[in-house]
């Protein structure tokens, strides 16, 4: 549960990631007008630091992608190692999730 809740946390940051690209990549093009050595200098950094940051969010991603990979082979794996199992699972968390409708 909190490898899930943890996979949702990191979606919901490349998301926000995404969006912070977006707005960054914009504020670089309606400043390109702007002169000034102030100016010229803030968005030099900012460049390298959206730059740095558009690379960590690819690494965040293909990690996200390589575990999400690996829990879909490790369910995989054991629904076809205890099929049983994963059938009574199944069945015990449908039976629970209908007690908790049914009281609605």
């Amino acid at each position: 549960m909190s490898e899930q809740l943890s996979a949702t946390n990191k979606d919901k940051l490349v998301s926000d990631l995404k969006v912070v690209i977006a707005d960054t990549e914009e504020l670089l093009r309606a400043t390109t007008h702007v002169a000034g050595e102030k100016v010229s200098e803030v968005r030099e950094r900012l460049s390298v630091r959206l730059r740095d940051a558009k690379e960590r969010l690819v690494d965040l991603e293909h990690a996200l992608i390589d575990k999400t990979k690996a829990a879909a082979r490790a369910t995989d794996d054991f629904v076809h190692e205890e099929p049983w199992k994963a059938v009574g699972v199944a069945a015990a968390l449908g039976l629970a999730l209908g007690v908790l409708i049914g009281r609605r």
